[in-house]
């Protein structure tokens, strides 16, 4: 059986370090990283972007609250009136 294992192994040919494989392969490191460095841009404006639109959603909130607040309490009249002695 150990003889048999050995014959259905094809025989592999030895690696050799080709210097072009490795040009290639640098080439496609340096892609990623230009690809990467978009992405990061692109994602750091629309976080920008969002934050700019959520402060001037909470302003406008604020103060409509505010004004909303101001009118409740001007045009709020005592339920009960105070009973002077």
């Amino acid at each position: 059986m150990g003889e048999e294992e050995k014959e259905e192994k094809p025989n592999l040919p030895q690696l050799r370090f080709n210097p072009s494989r490795m040009i290639g392969i640098i080439r496609r490191k340096a892609l990623i990283k230009d690809l990467a460095a978009v992405y990061h841009a692109e994602c750091l404006t629309c976080c920008q972007e969002l934050l700019e639109l959520q402060r001037k959603w909470e302003q406008t909130y604020i103060d409509n609250k505010a004004s909303e607040d101001m009118r409740k309490d001007t045009m709020r009249q005592p339920k009960r009136q105070k009973k002077t002695r």
